[in-house]
């Protein structure tokens, strides 16, 4: 039976994409009786996916520690908060969001009522990532639901423990006809996709988003897509070297560096470079101690296809500065540090999520930025240096989903700032109002009554005094013209 519920700790059954007809049949029908219209509705389920965090709070620690080694504090923060976080703001903010909003009217709209209405779009698909499986499922789902959207979650199915944990907690919270869990092989998903949604939200790699993407062009569905990429980092000669690392470090080794917003690669000063690798190996030892293997704190790749490849990776590129050790049995690798790094390694060729930096020097600011610009758009920029002139360069001269100067992955985290790539690291944003917006279709709407036909009745096609009627309506259509560059949109208060 594809919605039997199981106990904690009971296997649960894996759902094939012939069976998610029904789903989306259930689904469908909810959404189209008008179910999730009404704004009490949305909040009452926004409030439950707060309270399904809160109570179960333990129970997605275990999941996690079970599934990546994942630290309690790493858990809380990086998951949980971050998702409570946007449940709430998005609770405080909807009677808001969902007026509509009036755009100025020109000389030919002077009576009627110009408004653009915010309406949802229907059957939603969101398909969540094993690096982080809680927040980039539940997230999305958030916006989702917001926005007044039935949907259909998909977590990964690498991170097993959290996967079931969701399949059987959220019917015990959200609504059971609007709102299904399903547990599909990532080889099923696109698959599922072709069965027509209405919208797809996907987390992930380039390569499984591609697939995800020819999916739901076959049926017109549009997506949106966070993808992975190289995401550089760059370090000037000019920035506290000792509060670059840390905050390097900590974005990079987090979660084993399992992570799409961390930084990739660093690109620093050749003069630097023996100092920047120093401070990480001083601040590794401080997060980790002398050996992270026994560290609380550290954790492990998610799945042996991960290890193997993050491990090929590291074998074949530069020379080993920080770490190295690898231990299969535990899917283990060590926080690395890797020099003497070119451009056609392997760890510059690929995705890295893993636990592996690599530092490769350059001889100035220009020469960093042709490199950055050389490579596929990246969903983050980072960059160091106490030069607002070398910021807002870096800043300018680069394009990329985000950007953050002296810190990493917080911009990623913010409820007020979209989260999105841009290129070859995706389509599209969410977080915040953003999340709304994109589960939502702003319909254009022109009010207006039957009054005042005698000025209407010129732009009709009439026979008698036909020249003196186009002289008048070119001229009234010049004035509706004319005004149009000069729309804005505006929120009533």
């Amino acid at each position: 039976v594809v919605h039997e519920r199981t106990r904690l700790g009971e296997p649960c059954l894996k759902i094939y994409p012939l069976e998610c007809v029904d789903l989306l049949r259930r689904a469908r029908v909810a959404f189209q009786v008008g179910r999730t219209l009404k704004e009490g509705f949305r909040l009452a389920q926004l409030e439950a996916v707060v309270q399904m965090l809160e109570e179960h709070e333990c129970d997605f620690v275990d999941a996690l520690g079970r599934d990546l080694h994942k630290p309690k504090f790493e858990t809380v923060v990086s998951e949980l908060i971050l998702v409570k976080n946007e449940a709430l703001y998005a609770n405080n903010n909807l009677k808001k969001w969902m007026q509509p909003q009036y755009v100025e009217r020109n000389l030919s709209t002077t009576l009627d009522e110009c408004l653009m209405v915010s309406e949802p779009l229907g059957v939603v698909f969101i398909m969540g990532n094993w690096c982080s499986p809680v927040q980039t499922c539940l997230v999305p789902l958030v916006g989702a639901i917001a926005a007044g959207n039935c949907a259909i979650l998909s977590p990964s199915e690498c991170t097993a423990h959290t996967a079931e944990l969701l399949h059987r907690l959220i019917p015990f919270y959200l609504d059971n006809e609007c709102f299904h869990v399903i547990l599909a092989a990532a080889n099923d998903l696109p698959e599922v996709v072709e069965l027509k949604f209405d919208h797809v939200f996907f987390t992930g790699n380039r390569k499984e988003g591609s697939k995800i993407a020819l999916a739901a062009a076959c049926t017109l569905t549009p997506v949106t897509l966070i993808l992975g990429g190289k995401n550089p980092c760059y370090v000037d000669q000019h920035c506290d070297i000792a509060t670059a690392a840390q905050r390097i470090a900590w974005a990079r080794f987090h979660n084993a560096g399992q992570s799409l917003a961390a930084p990739d690669y660093i690109l620093c000063h050749a003069d630097i470079q023996a100092r920047l690798v120093q401070a990480l190996k001083c601040c590794l030892n401080q997060f980790y101690g002398s050996d992270p293997r026994e560290s609380r704190s550290y954790g492990r790749m998610v799945n042996l296809e991960i290890f193997n490849r993050t491990r090929s990776m590291l074998w074949r590129s530069g020379k080993v500065a920080v770490g190295g050790q690898v231990i299969e049995a535990e899917k283990y690798i060590a926080p690395t540090i890797l020099t003497e790094v070119v451009e056609s390694d392997p760890i510059m060729q690929q995705d890295v999520f893993g636990p592996v930096v690599p530092v490769l020097t350059v001889n100035n600011m220009d020469e960093a930025i042709v490199f950055i610009n050389k490579q596929e758009k990246p969903l983050c920029v980072y960059a160091f240096s106490k030069n607002n002139e070398v910021i807002s360069r870096l800043m300018s001269e680069t394009s990329s989903g985000s950007f953050c100067s002296n810190d990493s992955v917080l911009q990623s985290l913010m409820v007020a700032l979209p989260f999105g790539g841009v290129g070859a690291s995706g389509m599209g944003s969410y977080h915040g109002r953003y999340s709304f917006d994109t589960f939502s279709h702003r319909k254009s709407c022109l009010l207006r009554g039957t009054r005042f036909e005698c000025v209407t009745y010129l732009r009709y096609p009439i026979c008698s005094f036909r020249s003196f009627v186009d002289f008048l309506l070119i001229a009234f259509f010049r004035g509706c013209i004319s005004g149009c560059g000069k729309q804005i949109v505006t929120q009533p208060e």
